[in-house]
């Protein structure tokens, strides 16, 4: 089992700036893919950002490129999500989730195995 726990979500402003932050325990030795979704009222969960822990290499949603950044510790299974520039529309319920299968696309919801209880993020305009 791995468990995940969020940090960092809150209220804010158009353009404002949030970081949150994601810690697994338990079970992590075969983590191998960490990072983000988030899901928005009455829509389906989206992916946002993960970062590949065997080469470092990390990806994102076009709709946030140029205003998150993904980082991540591998060795102490710990990733955040920098946001900068928030619009509204990226109010949602962020879940942090790890693969630990490594059996699918990266931006597919039903890659990863565990996620967070989800921390919410709104962005008033």
């Amino acid at each position: 089992q791995v468990q995940l726990v969020e940090s960092g979500g809150g209220l804010v402003q158009a353009g404002d700036s949030l970081r949150l932050s994601c810690a697994a325990s338990g079970r992590t030795f075969r983590t191998y893919r960490m990072g983000w979704f988030r899901q928005a009222p009455g829509k389906e969960r989206e992916f946002v950002a993960v970062m590949q822990w065997r080469d470092g290499s990390a990806y994102s949603a076009d709709s946030v490129k140029g205003r998150f950044t993904i980082s991540g510790d591998s060795a102490r299974n710990r990733v955040s999500l920098e946001m900068n520039g928030l619009k509204p529309e990226d109010t949602a319920v962020y879940y942090c989730v790890a693969d630990t299968n490594l059996g699918g696309g990266i931006r597919s919801a039903r890659s990863y195995d565990y996620w967070g209880q989800g921390t919410q993020v709104t962005v008033s305009s």
